[in-house]
């Protein structure tokens, strides 16, 4: 595929899954490059010189390599998908929070609840179903009245958000109580070019 974006990507893996869902919703030429994690690849070399850290995502593009899923999404929003990242300052700083967030509590939360039961994590399962229904209960609370976390439309707040939210019930935390939260992930699903992330029935999707 020529002059495509090379995503470095695992399948089960909630940050690359935004990713591919950016590209995908953005109409970003791409091509997939799947890692294989259970064999260690993304602890040598090659991997290792695109991305020292050895973590999935990471792009290529021609000789650009960009690492991390939130600036993989600046990057791509700035440089091929302009309406999907507010310039306003105030409407990009709120941006900005919900990629903290996508970055602090949801990692620490239902991505954390999640290694559990799908990559058998030995961590504590307690304290990140914590996280994730704390910052859950602050989500819920924000959409009240929204149909996007940002503004009217929708942005890579609500891509930086999806994966490890949408499948929160595989790390046994519920979606339940969330109506709002809910909707949202229903608004970003019935986007065009929307594609699923793989799925593990495992947890409380089992």
């Amino acid at each position: 595929m020529p002059n495509a974006i090379r995503i470095h990507r695992h399948p089960l893996s909630g940050h690359s899954h935004r990713i591919e869902l950016f590209a995908k919703l953005g109409g970003i030429n791409h091509e997939l490059v799947d890692v294989d994690l259970l064999a260690g690849e993304h602890k040598k070399e090659p991997f290792l010189s695109l991305n020292p850290a050895g973590q999935v995502p990471v792009i290529e593009d021609g000789d650009t390599v960009v690492a991390d899923s939130n600036a993989i999404l600046v990057y791509l929003a700035r440089k091929y998908a302009p309406d999907w990242l507010p310039t306003d300052p105030i409407r990009e700083a709120e941006v900005q929070k919900f990629l903290s967030l996508a970055a602090g509590d949801i990692a620490h939360g239902p991505a954390t609840a999640r290694l559990v039961t799908v990559f058998g994590a030995q961590l504590d399962a307690e304290r990140p179903k914590a996280v994730a229904n704390a910052a859950f209960a602050r989500l819920e609370a924000h959409m009240n009245g929204r149909e996007w976390l940002v503004g009217t439309n929708p942005t890579i707040a609500d891509v930086a958000i999806y994966s490890y939210s949408a499948h929160a019930p595989e790390g046994n935390v519920s979606l339940d109580d969330f109506p709002n939260i809910r909707g949202l992930l229903g608004r970003i699903e019935a986007l065009p070019g929307f594609v699923p992330m793989q799925s593990t029935k495992v947890g409380l999707a089992a």
